[in-house]
């Protein structure tokens, strides 16, 4: 069974692939002191709990924190006795090169989101990811990652305003009832909720024109679902995209491997 890791900003998740679905899916918060030890017993407990097999046999990791990526690889080679393939570094290929300026190191995440949307829909697409950042990728007609546009994050927006302004309160983002607020509160939900429905629309539409051909646009993330509600223009909603991309990937270099034996 194949082990995908996407280590984010805030949140890393590991998922268990058989070869044909997702045995468990587990989430814990990025940390990069968390020895290989320490993920190996908050990993098998949880296993346990689930009553999924540990017959792990192979690895893959996306991650947008470097620092824990040592631990993760002492965590693969001690556990499961493999190297880990990693998204970015030698010796882990992708099915289609990023075309973007030289020297210029495309984010791990968007990567590997690029595969998985491409796998599933075919190319010309804008990838819309709302992380600790809020994404938009262009996927090109052969899969390859042609650019995009990073945005702060909804709750990284939520944060800075409540930080910067000692008067306002931290508040949970959701669809506001009305558009215009009546409390402080409401005014700030209304602000961050219409606020990136409009900024999602709005670049995707300049994307769309500067890109020239007919583009679809797929969403991911746990807030996707949220925005679609405001009418933000989303074709799909992927909520494994990250996971289903380095399945896609891990399959591309065994593939090589092969063909190379």
């Amino acid at each position: 069974m194949l082990l995908c890791i996407d280590c984010g900003n805030t949140n890393t998740v590991f998922s268990v692939w058989d070869g044909e679905s997702f045995l468990a899916t587990l989430r814990t918060s990025s940390e990069h002191q968390r020895t290989a030890d320490q993920y190996w017993v908050w990993f098998s407990q949880l296993m346990e709990h689930r009553k999924v097999p540990i017959d792990i046999d192979a690895v893959i990791i996306s991650s947008t924190v470097p620092r824990v990526v040592f631990n993760l690889r002492v965590f693969s080679d001690r556990y499961f006795n493999c190297r880990p393939m990693v998204v970015g570094k030698p010796g882990c290929e992708l099915p289609v090169p990023p075309r973007v300026d030289a020297g210029v190191a495309v984010g791990p995440d968007r990567l590997v989101n690029t595969a998985g949307a491409f796998d599933r829909h075919g190319g010309n697409l804008i990838v819309v990811d709302f992380g600790t950042a809020t994404t938009m990728d262009v996927v090109a007609e052969d899969g390859a990652y042609v650019g995009g546009v990073i945005a702060p994050g909804v709750n990284l927006s939520l944060e800075a305003l409540h930080m910067a302004a000692a008067a306002l309160p931290h508040v949970d983002v959701t669809k506001p009832e009305k558009v215009i607020g009546t409390n402080t509160v409401a005014c700030m939900q209304s602000g961050v909720f219409w606020g990136y429905v409009g900024l999602v629309n709005g670049i995707c539409d300049q994307i769309k024109a500067e890109y020239g051909k007919e583009m679809r646009v797929i969403s991911t993330g746990g807030l996707a679902p949220l925005f679609q509600m405001g009418h933000a223009r989303f074709d799909a909603f992927e909520d494994d995209l990250t996971m289903h991309g380095l399945t896609v990937i891990h399959a591309y270099n065994m593939s090589q491997a092969g063909q190379t034996a």
